[in-house]
């Protein structure tokens, strides 16, 4: 239309001044867009006029004034407008038309003007693709979005233009590092433009510039965000990058192809592994173009253009077929990858052809490796684990950084080192297994050279993170598997004790001791002996903890001592001080480094007769367990005595201890350092006897050392801990010498009393609190050690100890703890003052606690205020003591709360202070759950306190809410029930049997906490998965045995307090009536928790809380059944029956039948009560019928002790046959069983038999049919499976009743959880556990411990069949479009599409639906149905020959008719878009992009063009930047794509919704 009008109006010879003004926009304006087309298509009409030379019409003069025009339109119209709309914020649709308009004027009106004109706007523009943030802004400045479609519009009329061609590549590159993530397509985009203008030759040239350009980058930048823009770089040019040699002159083969560049193949490997799955995609898209360009050319690939020696791909033609396979299956692999999904054919093994670099596979593994499936992940460890090429040394030594680094990261993962399915508890997980085995294949493979550098490296990768205890626990098992070879040394050792730090930080002290012994074997085994010296050795074996792992006497011990003598004299020698010219000394023993150490050890400075603090103990610490091995490692050497070696290495040790009270010039620290070395010694090793000797001037020295008359520093207070600490085990260990005991208690206990009454008579001062302080510790030392009965009480000490005793307690205990005065101000030495007031407190407390127990109160004040005054300090001192000093007041509680209770039973305020006291105690303990050093005392010191026989009637509300408190923090903490348990039963049942009234009594107390003992009874938490990890790989470190040395410290059982109640239930006798009394009571609680369980609405399946209470309940009432009195049974039986009626688990139900079958057997009269449950109301009893069948089928154990023989025979038959012609497949099976054993036994007994007349043939006739009837398909297989199953086969109901059975043996057959299991050496190990006649603990008969778990399953779950009409309520509706019928919609036939639509009211939306990529005719028919559906303008198809597929028309279902379809061709895709982005549309794709925008999110414009991708593929990469937006559909699966019409259906609703919803309710009102 523009066209003809223009022709027509210069036709006329207009005024061109005139058209040109009235065309034109004011500068500060913006036009509409008709107007600037309008003005595009009057300079376009002028061009053919100003071009010829010989026009009549325009004179030079005219012609010359027209393109001045033209120009001032470049000038003042096209680029002012140009930058308005930059100016303006948004991609709307308004900018985009807009842009178009005006870069068509452009192009339109520089082809009129002179090249100089056309060069200064581009180079006016050129700037504006790389402005900065700041600039990006700027007033009169065009935006990236705009310059980058003027750019490509300009570049036709610049291509021809060399300076100016390569200007432009290269600010375009420029530009490409510069700017945000959003516009980088931008100039992308010019580049693409400005390749399809080039000449060949030029091409060739520009193309070689980009890719120099890009790998240059790279390789200087080889970050995540440079890979991300160079593949988008190279994907939208790979069609002029990777075209077939064919295409491009010989000559320049080689200069632009991608292939022989080594940087571009780790671009290409770098996309593969990036985080950004567009960035894959690109990668991956390279890859196929090159593989198939590779292929199609039929070329041989040489090595790297730049001539490294490294080629990350070749080709060869020869082996086209192989490597073609090759790459398709590495594809596949990938895009299978990015599907998150387990199970794909993986890549084939080609390496022996040399054709394809190592690396290929580790981009393989990365992806696994950081897949967000767990079992993807795990199932490319282990691919790793077993893969075969690693044992070739070139592609070891290529994967070494690749297992060092990324490998290790995720072996981190916990949950890989799950059991798999089919091993055992206590195994060693598959992955531990296998990482032992690769470890030492992957170092053997390694080049001689390098294994040490990469064994080295990945410990110190180790040692760089934080472990979680699992996997460095079996990464350390790994390495000390390795072969023995020298390849650490001190570097070695050092990175291994940075391992060891990491070990520390879990709270699993079991698995953090194992850590540490495999650390250690590892050591021991690769370590350079004549790289390290004997000081590194040592130092680096004072990172082992001795309560953990290396403790003296353990199997880890001895190897190291057997080390330590097997390579004496090859260590490294050390430099000595003494050797000022730096030459080694010659090699020295383990003897003589230990000798020499301990002569520098004890080498101090003069004393500067200032007060000192002690000495650093870790130095003490590394010599002592150096003399202990030294000592050890002679003893196994020579058979020599211990004490003949300690002696000789101790001597200089032995004679500074010696003159410690002789020599008042002896500098203290020289002592201090002394006796530190003895205290670590007697520590880490007992000192045998022949050195008991030494012990007096130890003990001599606390009072004749020349420091104790002139205590003045609270330095002094350390040292005096240090000196009480020795003699504590000194007089622990001479226990025997009776004359040192009363020497030691006649001198040192009325000296220190008298020392302590005389500081108290003092002015307070630093020394008088020193001394009181010195003096309280020293009085509890001495008490303590009389408290357990180390030493006995002489009578010259007890007047001393009842003077102590009295001054405690006068006046009136106003406060029977004194406090320790902190009123100094000597401010610097302060600093540790809190904690010798905290000492001092808890020093009084170990008095106290010894003297109540040993004189109790004194005579002089009255017991009961004393007593209550006590009890109230003790729990002010709970308040102010720190936590893990409150173990004496414990104790001391202990005694005193069940005096205060017997003294003022009936006193109010006594009672409240009782409950105050256990409250304030259990708060304390709780708040230590998370220190497990202070934790476990405290609550041990709690419960004796808490739980006292005495105390157990007071207050029983507040102690069964403490009870159940420790219950609940058992399930996060294991092992609190237990100790709570372990003490009671102790109590209620000594070991010593107790009896008498007080026995009695004990007893009684425990009918008011029978919750305990049923809790304990059904006791055990069901882990959660991470949980059940940690439990299995610690039973499978203690099932190691002494191997792990960590096992001797450390002991756990999360069994316990079960094995605990039932050993005290199996000690109970039952012809004792409280013991009667309390059987019948915990018997009654169980059933009760069983009712509830099986009444609740709990989803109840296998293995799970609700399954497991159920079972321990049962295998409890097993356990009681022998002791119960035969009328409580009675009582019980009915309980039982309604038990067996209930839909139960398989483990729960062999229990309950064999319930029936021991009461049956001990009261056959019972008898008639069991057959009266077959006759209850048939639906009550519809599948639960097979557990009374089950009992039936071993009558054969109940028959002898009936009486009436024939008659019970008779009814057991009856029953049977009724059930044999049961509907239910499971019911018919188990009376099947049942009848051919009762036959059987009526058979053996010809007596009964005969009773039973003509019911004899028709049962064997019965039997016979029923029998053939199982003769074939699945009815054979289930009727050998029940024969076989352990129940009805192997196992007997009296022969078998046993501990072991019940709860070891029955739950492994029952295919309950091995957590559920216990052995029988668990109950052996309780001392109170006592075997009675009627319940052995062990089965006498090993047919059972035989067998395997059986695949029976019994269907006990009734079916309920819904009705027909409830089955139909709920059905798919079609509809009917538009509501007119076939006849009505024929003459609609005959038009177009949208006139068809517009006569039937439907509503367009501008939407446009490219569909050209995908090739399925199914996807295509639901597509287009979907359209028509919501109302897009068009779809675009491939080929509209799909139209006349059956399969597209059996989803479209006529849609084709009402929707316009358009065809373009793949190929063509790129320019389409162009054109339509060129006509306004939003072109939007769907994609998981960094920048992607959520679809709840997004606004979608009018104008929108959406790209749908091909099925497999997706959108192709070299596609990808041609869009504007990338939204992504938010997902919460593990799966990450949908089919591609369900995404496309998804978005064209949304689009629907925003767009036309308000359209469509506007028709309907009109129709309405």
């Amino acid at each position: 239309m523009y066209s003809a009008l223009i022709n027509a109006v210069l036709s006329s010879s207009p005024d061109y001044d005139l058209l040109f003004e009235s065309l034109s926009w004011p500068s500060e304006s913006w036009p509409d867009t008709e107007r600037v087309e309008a003005l595009t298509a009057f300079i376009e009409g002028l061009g053919p006029l100003l071009i010829e030379p010989d026009s009549t019409s325009f004179p030079d003069a005219k012609r010359r004034c027209v393109l001045d025009k033209v120009e001032s339109v470049l000038w003042t119209k096209c680029l002012p407008f140009l930058s308005r709309i930059s100016a303006e914020a948004g991609e709307g649709v308004r900018c985009r038309e807009s842009t178009a308009a005006a870069c068509r004027l452009l192009s339109v009106s520089v082809p009129l003007c002179n090249e100089a004109v056309c060069r200064r706007v581009c180079q006016s523009i050129l700037p504006s693709l790389h402005l900065s943030e700041e600039e990006l802004t700027s007033p009169g400045r065009l935006s990236v979005e705009v310059a980058s479609e003027v750019v490509a519009a300009l570049l036709p009329f610049l291509a021809a233009d060399e300076q100016l061609t390569h200007t432009t590549v290269s600010s375009s590159l420029s530009s490409i590092r510069t700017l945000p993530d959003a516009l980088v397509s931008k100039p992308v985009r010019v580049i693409l433009s400005l390749l399809n203008c080039l000449s060949s030759e030029r091409l060739i040239s520009i193309l070689k510039l980009i890719l120099d350009d890009l790998c240059s980058w790279h390789s200087t930048d080889r970050t995540p965000a440079v890979t991300e823009r160079t593949l988008l770089c190279l994907t939208a040019l790979s069609d002029h990058l990777l075209k077939p040699h064919h295409h491009l002159p010989s000559s320049c083969c080689s200069d632009s192809d991608p292939r022989l560049s080594l940087q571009f193949w780790r671009m290409v490997q770098d996309g593969l592994i990036h985080r950004d799955s567009v960035s894959r995609k690109r990668a991956l898209f390279l890859l196929k173009r090159c593989a198939a360009l590779s292929e199609e050319d039929g070329l041989d690939c040489p090595l790297s253009a730049t001539g490294e020696d490294e080629n990350l791909f070749k080709w060869a033609f020869s082996k086209s077929k192989l490597l073609r396979e090759f790459w398709e299956d590495y594809v596949l692999v990938m895009e299978t990858l990015e599907e998150n999904q387990v199970g794909y054919p993986f890549v084939s093994n080609v390496s022996g052809q040399g054709l394809f670099h190592p690396s290929w596979l580790l981009c393989v593994y990365q992806r696994m490796f950081h897949s967000e499936n767990k079992s993807l992940m795990r199932e490319g460890v282990c691919h790793l684990l077993e893969l075969r090429v690693l044992q070739q040394p070139t592609f070891a030594l290529a994967f070494s950084q690749f297992i060092v680094g990324p490998f290790m990261d995720v072996l981190s993962e916990t949950s890989l080192f799950h059991r798999s399915v089919g091993q055992s508890v206590g195994d060693c997980p598959e992955l531990g297994v296998k990482l032992e085995v690769f470890l030492a294949t992957f170092f053997s493979s390694l080049p001689t050279e390098h294994r040490g550098y990469v064994l080295l490296q990945l410990i110190q990768q180790l040692g760089s993170k934080h472990w979680c205890a699992v996997p460095l626990l079996f990464l350390c098992q790994a390495l000390s598997k390795l072969p023995p070879c020298p390849l650490l040394g001190t570097s070695g050792l050092t990175a291994l004790r940075d391992v060891l730090r990491c070990t520390m930080i879990t709270h699993q002290v079991l698995l953090r001791g194992a850590a540490q012994c495999f650390l250690l074997n590892s050591a021991l085994s690769l370590t350079v002996v004549s790289e390290v010296t004997l000081d590194d050795v040592f130092s680096f074996l004072t990172h082992f903890r001795a309560d953990e792992s290396l403790c003296r006497g353990t199997q880890l011990w001895k190897q190291l001592c057997a080390w330590l003598l097997e390579n004496e004299g090859s260590f490294k020698p050390r430099i000595t001080d003494e050797d000022c010219t730096g030459a080694l000394t010659s090699k020295e023993t383990v003897r003589a480094y230990v000798q020499g150490e301990i002569v520098s050890y004890l080498r101090v400075p003069a004393s500067t007769g200032e007060s000192e603090r002690l000495p650093d103990s870790r130095e003490a610490d590394r010599l002592a367990r150096a003399i202990l091995l030294c000592v050890d490692m002679e003893r196994g050497q020579s058979g020599a005595e211990i004490s003949n070696t300690l002696e000789s290495l101790l001597s200089p040790l032995l004679k500074t201890l010696s003159r410690v009270s002789t020599n008042i010039y002896l500098p203290l620290r020289k002592s201090d350092k002394s006796l530190q070395l003895v205290l670590r010694l007697f520590q880490l090793g007992e000192i045998p006897r022949s050195q008991q000797d030494g012990a007096e001037p130890v003990s001599v020295q606390l009072h004749r050392c020349p420091w104790w008359p002139t205590l003045t520093s609270v330095f002094d207070i350390e040292r005096a801990e240090l000196y009480l600490y020795v003699l504590r085990q000194l007089v622990v260990m001479c226990r025997t010498n009776l004359n040192f005991n009363v020497s030691l208690i006649r001198q040192d206990f009325s000296h220190y009393f008298d020392c302590f009454t005389d500081c108290c008579c003092q002015v307070p001062s630093l020394a008088y609190q020193v001394t009181r302080a010195v003096t309280m510790a020293s009085l509890a030392t001495v008490c303590g050690v009389m408290e357990h009965e180390v030493i006995d009480k002489q009578p010259e000490t007890v007047s001393a100890l009842k003077s102590l005793n009295e001054y405690f307690y006068s006046p009136k205990l106003d406060g029977p703890v004194s406090s320790f005065g902190s009123d100094l101000e000597v401010q610097d030495l302060l600093q540790d003052w809190g904690r010798f007031s905290a000492n001092f407190m808890r020093d009084q407390w170990i008095c106290l606690n010894f003297l109540i127990k040993a004189f109790g109160i004194p005579e002089s004040v009255e017991a009961a205020e004393t007593l209550k005054a006590a009890l109230s300090c003790s729990v002010e001192a709970l308040a102010l003591l720190p936590s893990d000093l409150v173990l004496p007041v414990f104790t001391f509680m202990e005694t005193v709360l069940p005096q205060v209770r017997l003294i003022s039973y009936q006193s109010f305020s006594s009672k409240a202070l009782c409950v105050e006291a256990v409250s304030l105690s259990w708060e304390l303990v709780q708040g230590l759950s998370t220190n497990a050093n202070d934790f476990w005392p405290a609550l041990k010191g709690f419960i004796s306190t808490a739980f006292h026989h005495k105390l157990l009637q007071l207050t029983k509300a507040h102690r069964k809410e403490i009870a159940r408190d420790l219950m609940e923090l058992s399930q996060s903490k294991s092992g609190v029930f237990g100790v709570l348990l372990q003490h009671c039963c102790q109590m209620w049942l000594p070991a010593g049997g107790g009896s008498g009234d007080q026995a009695d009594t004990v007893f009684s107390s425990i009918f008011n906490h029978i919750s305990i003992i049923t809790e304990a009874c059904v006791y055990g938490p069901v882990f959660r998965r991470d949980q059940r990890l940690v439990q299995d790989v610690q039973i499978y470190v203690e099932q190691l045995g002494e191997k792990c040395a960590a096992n001797v410290a450390v002991t756990r059982d999360d069994q316990l307090p079960r094995t605990c109640v039932l050993a005290f239930l199996c000690h109970l006798d039952s012809s004792n009536l409280q013991h009667q009394r309390l059987m019948e009571e915990v018997a009654m609680e169980l059933l009760k928790k069983d009712n509830d369980i099986s009444r609740s609405k709990v989803r109840y399946y296998s293995n799970s809380l609700q399954h497991r209470v159920k079972n321990r309940v049962w295998q409890t009432l097993l356990l009681l059944l022998p002791k119960l009195r035969e009328e409580f049974v009675a009582t019980l039986w009915g309980r039982v029956f309604e038990a067996g009626f209930c839909s139960n688990q398989a483990s729960v139900k062999y229990l309950i039948e064999w319930m029936m079958i021991l009461i049956l057997v001990r009261y056959p009269q019972h008898t008639d009560s069991f057959w009266s449950c077959f006759s209850l109301d048939h639906e009550k009893t519809k599948t639960s019928v097979c557990t009374f069948l089950s009992v039936l089928v071993h009558f054969s154990v109940i028959f002898p002790n009936l009486k009436e023989k024939a008659a019970q025979l008779r009814k057991a038959l009856d029953v049977i046959l009724q059930s044999c012609f049961n509907h239910n497949f499971s019911v018919r099976l188990y009376a099947l069983l049942a009848l051919k054993r009762v036959w059987s036994l009526a058979e053996n007994h010809v007596e009964e038999a005969d009773g039973l007349g003509g019911l004899s043939s028709v049962i064997k006739a019965c039997l016979n049919q029923a029998e053939a009837m199982q003769s074939t398909g699945n009815a054979n297989k289930n009727w050998t499976r029940i024969q076989e199953h352990f129940f009805f086969g192997a196992f007997h109901p009296i022969r078998d009743y046993s501990i072991e059975t019940i709860f070891c043996t029955f739950p492994s057959l029952s295919e309950l959880a091995d957590d559920e299991w216990i052995p029988p050496w668990k109950f052996e190990k309780l001392s109170y556990f006592s075997e009675g006649p009627s319940l052995p603990l062990r089965n006498p008969a090993l047919d059972l411990n035989q067998l395997q778990p059986g695949d029976w399953i019994q269907q006990d779950r009734s079916t309920v069949v819904a009705d027909k009409e409830e089955r139909w309520a709920e059905v798919q509706k079609k509809i009917t479009p538009w509501r007119l019928g076939i006849q009505e919609q024929e003459p609609e036939l005959q038009l177009v599409p949208p006139q068809r639509a517009a006569r039937l009211g439907k509503l367009h939306g501008a939407l446009l639906v490219v569909a050209s990529l995908i090739d399925k005719p199914t996807n295509l028919g639901g597509l287009c149905r979907t359209c028509e559906i919501f109302g897009a303008s068009a779809l675009v198809l491939d080929s509209l020959r799909h139209v006349n597929d059956k399969n597209f028309q059996s989803l479209s279902v006529s849609a084709e008719l009402w929707l316009p379809l358009l065809e373009v061709k793949p190929m063509e895709l790129t320019e389409f878009l162009q054109v339509k982005k060129s006509e306004g549309y939003c072109v939007v794709g769907v994609e998981q992009t960094a920048n992607s925008h959520s679809l709840q999110e997004y606004q979608f414009p009018e104008k929108t063009l959406l790209l749908l991708g091909n099925e497999r593929e997706g959108i192709p990469a070299n596609l990808l930047q041609m869009l504007d937006v990338c939204v992504e559909i938010p997902q919460q699966g593990i799966i990450r794509s949908l089919n591609v019409h369900v995404s496309a259906a998804l978005l064209i609703w949304e689009y629907t919704r925003q767009h036309l919803s308000s359209g469509s309710a506007e028709v309907d009102s009109k129709r309405s």
